[in-house]
């Protein structure tokens, strides 16, 4: 086998894996054939010790075992149920009543479901299929703009994935070596303002289009006709009261220390059984199909985090973490150039990747190194989730796209979806800029340091809880007033 040096070994690696990833090939498998492949490649030259793989069986079993991951499965079949149950159709029609009378209510109403739907659901998938169904027909029969009416559907959708209790916060403390309940608390400030600049742009397009958004006729609303007053009361006791009761017995349990994370994930999942109970529509087929997209998304996750162990052990045997360290720790600018360069690179990659694969492909790699520079994980954290919440908006390849795409009348065209996304992304990426500029938009109680993350060598569990760092040095942030 003809000698490789060492240091062109990192590099190498993770221009195969780019290869294989191009190529098609299933991430999971990619990444832990890439790792096998290069680990060999590192035992023949004497780089890496056979020794070093028995750590493989510990760390997979450890990843099974983490409880961290146990609040995936508990919060996507909440979701799915709920979706399930009629939750978003009675939403819209309850909240599209309330403002109808108002211009652009129906696309107030959407971002208003959206976001009560990101908070007991919190899956992309279910909140744009299921408001593009019930709310884009009625939008287009009525008048909106095809653009707008789109563009806000599909970012509303988008709102599962910052708005706790997120997968992507989930994923993101596990792969930060934080608490979850720290990831929720700092992501929830953040999320508020987002949901608001979506209502502050759908008042602009009001304001200045206002043929755009029209108001719903008299005779569309019940508002106004007889004993209507009675028929809101009704709809707000038995369709609003329940989900925010469940927002709170999920979050506020969290949030309140009463409930861990996964605690709080089972008691929204029974929640969840519950309220489809109540509404009489709890029945065997829809557990079955509950159960089995819940199976197939944890099986998933699984899979791609026990590749990227492999391939994370493989790395690091062959010095990529101090590649990854030097190439990104001697940018221009220190820490602020390592922050923008980060952003960039989410940003870009969120053109071609899943979330999924960002965080257990890419964060692995930036977490040590912003570690060593002392940024703060948690704010470093919610930063990089809002920026990649945008990678479900960008054409080509943005999944709520394709998602509302798949379910628009063909009079919708695929360029006016695009068109509609562009006012959100540049929503977000604002958000983001607020988030680096205004470090203390997110809130926390105490500031955590790095723990643990598949690219470490250590053959004890993981630990996946956060501390504070016990030398008492303080966490970077941007200083604007120098």
């Amino acid at each position: 086998m003809p000698i490789i040096p060492v240091e062109w070994l990192a590099p190498l690696m993770f221009a195969v894996l780019l290869l294989f990833m191009v190529s098609g090939f299933p991430v999971a498998f990619a990444l832990a054939a890439n790792g096998l492949l290069f680990g060999y490649i590192a035992i023949e030259q004497g780089l890496m010790s056979v020794a070093l793989l028995q750590a493989l069986p510990d760390r997979i079993f450890g990843i099974m075992s983490n409880e961290t991951l146990l609040a995936i499965p508990f919060f996507t079949f909440m979701g799915l149920v709920l979706e399930r149950s009629g939750m978003a159709e009675d939403l819209l029609e309850t909240i599209g009543q309330l403002f109808g009378r108002v211009r652009g209510g129906l696309a107030y109403a959407v971002i208003l479901v959206g976001a009560l739907l990101a908070a007991t659901t919190g899956v992309v998938a279910a909140s744009v299929i299921s408001m593009g169904l019930i709310s884009l027909p009625i939008m287009l029969k009525y008048g909106y703009s095809q653009s707008v009416s789109t563009g806000v559907i599909a970012a509303s959708g988008t709102l599962a994935q910052i708005i706790p209790p997120s997968l992507v916060l989930i994923v993101m403390a596990d792969q930060l070596g934080v608490s979850v309940g720290a990831m929720y608390q700092g992501a929830l400030i953040p999320a508020l303002l987002l949901v608001l600049f979506y209502i502050a742009y759908v008042f602009v397009i009001t304001w200045f289009q206002k043929n755009a958004l029209p108001a719903l006729p008299p005779e569309a609303c019940y508002i106004g006709q007889s004993n209507s007053g009675m028929r809101i009361l009704k709809a707000v006791v038995f369709v609003l009261m329940p989900p925010l009761a469940l927002v709170f017995l999920v979050l506020g349990t969290i949030f309140l220390g009463i409930a861990t994370p996964t605690e709080g994930g089972a008691m929204g999942a029974v929640g969840a059984l519950l309220i489809a109970a109540s509404k009489k529509r709890l029945n065997l087929d829809l557990l079955k199909q509950s159960i089995d997209s819940t199976t197939k998304l944890s099986c998933f996750v699984l899979f791609i985090l026990i590749g990227s162990t492999v391939f994370g052990l493989t790395f690091r045997a062959v010095e990529g973490d101090l590649w990854v360290e030097q190439l990104m720790g001697d940018l221009p600018g220190g820490e602020l150039g390592f922050l923008i360069a980060v952003q960039i690179l989410i940003f870009v990659l969120g053109f071609f990747l899943d979330f999924f694969e960002i965080a257990f492909i890419v964060i692995p790699l930036l977490v040590p190194v912003a570690d060593k520079l002392g940024v703060d994980l948690v704010w470093f954290g919610v930063m990089i989730a809002m920026n990649m919440q945008t990678s479900f908006l960008t054409p080509p390849f943005g999944f709520s796209l394709f998602y509302l795409k798949s379910v628009t009348p063909k009079v919708v065209k695929t360029i006016e979806i695009y068109k509609g996304s562009l006012p959100f992304i540049a929503l977000q990426l604002l958000m983001v800029v607020l988030i680096f500029a205004f470090p203390q938009l997110v809130s926390q109680e105490e500031k955590v340091k790095y723990q643990d993350s598949p690219l470490q060598l250590d053959l004890p569990p993981q630990n996946y809880g956060g501390e504070s760092d016990p030398a008492g040095q303080q966490p970077f942030v941007p200083n604007f007033s120098e």
